[in-house]
């Protein structure tokens, strides 16, 4: 019986042979999840013209979907910690079926937000598989499945963008969600089936922090509901000020609730701790600038006739989204298997200031079609690939031994609230950019300013990161066994 990292494996456990079923019900149950995120970016004129509302209403849509999952991997993964793996796993996607039905039916914008955000508590499985597989496989075994898992958080290798654009064009954006409905139901029946139920890891009778996961919820919906809005109900609007107000109180009172918390959603002393805070802000960051282009700014420039380039939607979705999905499928298992191997923090600094220099030449020459693709394109290694994989393995292998699901999840939350806090933004810097006539060029381009300015702070804080305890313990080793050398002068 092996105790790496601090957790059990049986020898049958221990490496990645005889474990495909499993890894491959796994990825169809992310994939569920994913494809909303990814076939419906180059549908999002799709979804205002058929349901007749606005460029702010859509953008609200998305960002209540980042939102919810941030909320949705928080919860489920701490509840995992007692309840178990599985469980979990097959509550997630029972919901996203059920959010995918609301949305091939919506009526109007109100039911699709609804199926949106029920859709977003699904993203859950990302961060519970995540758990599981570093509960039954080495850390080299980890790596690899890490780095497959992560491939599908880009999508289906550029396909479904394309397809996304497709059905956008000729039968409209419900059918993206019959899609997403068939491969979610594909993985139900398979993580049911084969993967295997993992022990919890703290005590079944252990009171969940109901009280502290509330506060956080509200906070952050306040927050980030707000910033979205701002800009179509006014800033120094009542309603405006009352969701950012009332957000950030609730998440005062969710830092003060933890102190006194029997089970609290993690502990402040390990989120106070430079393995945790400046992670977490990396991945805010990281996701805020990135995801908020690729899956808001770009797609709406590049359909834009006006003062975009005027692509139809199966265009832009070849252009700027399948060479990043594509790549990331190759780059993001390469990354996992070569984390382990140079350090996780290591891969993602590395990572965080590559993705700012290729969105610096991005925001320079939006305007310049083939230097944009060709940006975007080295983003299917950097993002895809470096950052996507770098941030999770890192978040894992550094969590509390005890409870392994409150950093990973909460750092799961961040890939939700960093990518809502990017479609919030974004959607407010071209809300504020528009005219009579419709969205100008500067709100475009102060959107993408606004994603530099958030992958500028990622490198800081990638910098801040510090080195996990066994990366330490490895190079010491190292050290040790290397021979000593003497020189005579």
């Amino acid at each position: 019986m092996s105790t790496t990292l601090g957790r059990t494996r049986s020898g049958a456990e221990s490496d990645l042979a005889g474990r495909g079923p499993m890894l491959f019900a796994m990825v169809l149950a992310v994939l569920g999840y994913q494809i909303n995120a990814t076939m419906l970016s180059p549908a999002l004129p799709d979804v205002i013209e058929r349901l007749g509302t606005t460029t702010a209403a859509a953008g609200l849509s998305q960002t209540l979907f980042f939102l919810m999952a941030a909320i949705g991997q928080v919860t489920l993964a701490r509840l995992s910690d007692q309840r178990g793996r599985k469980p979990m796993m097959l509550l997630c996607a029972v919901v996203l079926i059920v959010g995918n039905v609301l949305c091939v039916f919506a009526p109007n914008i109100e039911v699709f937000i609804a199926g949106r955000v029920l859709q977003g508590v699904s993203a859950a499985m990302f961060t519970l598989a995540f758990l599981t597989l570093n509960q039954l496989l080495t850390p080299a075994g980890f790596g690899k499945a890490a780095g497959i898992i992560t491939a599908v958080n880009g999508g289906l290798a550029g396909v479904d963008a394309i397809a996304g654009g497709h059905i956008a064009d000729t039968i409209g954006f419900r059918g993206i969600f019959v899609c997403s409905t068939l491969i979610a139901v594909a993985g139900l029946i398979g993580v049911r089936r084969y993967v295997p139920d993992v022990p919890p890891t703290t005590e079944p009778g252990a009171r969940f922090d109901a009280r502290g996961i509330t506060a956080l919820a509200l906070g952050l919906t306040g927050i980030l509901v707000g910033l979205a809005q701002g800009a179509a109900w006014g800033w120094t609007s009542a309603l405006t000020l009352g969701f950012l107000l009332g957000g950030l109180a609730s998440l005062a009172f969710f830092v003060v609730s933890q102190k006194s918390a029997p089970n609290p959603v993690i502990d402040l002393d390990v989120l106070a701790s430079r393995r945790a805070w400046p992670l977490l802000i990396t991945t805010i960051c990281t996701l805020g600038g990135a995801f908020g282009a690729i899956a808001l700014t770009i797609p709406l420039f590049s359909q834009d006739a006006r003062v975009g380039l005027g692509l139809s939607a199966v265009t832009a979705a070849v252009l700027f989204l399948t060479p990043i999905q594509l790549i990331g499928v190759i780059s993001a298992p390469l990354t996992g298997r070569l984390g382990p191997k140079v350090g996780w923090r290591r891969i993602v600094v590395t990572g965080a200031i590559a993705n700012f220099a290729i969105f610096l030449v991005a925001t320079l020459f939006l305007h310049s079609e083939w230097i944009l693709v060709a940006a975007l394109a080295a983003l299917g290694v950097t993002y895809g690939g470096f950052m996507l994989t770098g941030l999770n393995g890192l978040a894992v292998t550094t969590a509390p031994k005890d409870k392994p699901g409150s950093l990973s999840g909460l750092n799961g939350a961040c890939f939700g609230i960093g990518a809502s806090l990017g479609i919030a933004l974004a959607s407010a810097m071209i809300t504020a950019g528009s005219d009579a006539q419709g969205v100008t060029e500067a709100g475009y381009r102060n959107a993408m300013y606004t994603a530099l300015a958030l992958l500028g702070i990622g490198v800081i804080t990638a910098l801040l990161i510090q080195r996990p305890q066994q990366e330490q313990e490895a190079d010491a080793a190292a050290d040790e066994d290397r021979p000593l050398i003497v020189t005579h002068h």
